[in-house]
């Protein structure tokens, strides 16, 4: 049996880790492979490299441009498209932070606003809305980090 090369069980554990992080698993594959090879890569090359099919690579293809995380190329003489990552493992990451911080964060926090404009009918609703503010205003601080490098 052959063994897994570096780059195989870091595309793997990538994909692995990701699912925590909202990015399902080809996806994150996908942007571990752009990452790790250095260099664009077209999505027959990530298909045969993932060993998986054209329409789920596609599809994370798509994941990942909505993240913000992937750049076409053109190269001439080439119909294909070619795909990079950023180069900088924390320009990463911190595109993954700041997604999830818009995604999920600036979401929860809109229910929250929502929460404690409405009138309380009664001693419940007062308690729940003290309550629903300490929470909201954990979650604001989380929201100003700063994410740098």
């Amino acid at each position: 049996m052959k063994q897994a090369t570096i780059t195989d069980q870091f595309v793997r554990h990538f994909g692995d880790a990701a699912k925590s992080w909202g990015i399902n698993r080809t996806a994150a594959q996908s942007l571990a492979l752009l990452y790790i090879s250095g260099q664009p890569l077209c999505a027959d090359e990530i298909c045969q490299s993932l060993h998986v099919s054209r329409s789920n690579v596609s599809m994370a293809l798509k994941e990942l441009d909505s993240w913000g995380l992937i750049r076409l190329h053109h190269k001439p003489g080439n119909r294909r498209d070619y795909i990079s990552a950023p180069d900088n493992i924390w320009q990463i990451m911190r595109i993954i932070a700041q997604e999830r911080r818009r995604r999920e964060l600036d979401s929860t926090l809109e229910i929250l606003r929502g929460l404690l404009r409405e009138t309380p009918a009664g001693e419940e609703d007062r308690r729940a809305q003290e309550r629903l503010r300490n929470v909201s205003q954990l979650i604001e601080r989380l929201a100003h980090v700063k994410l740098e490098a």
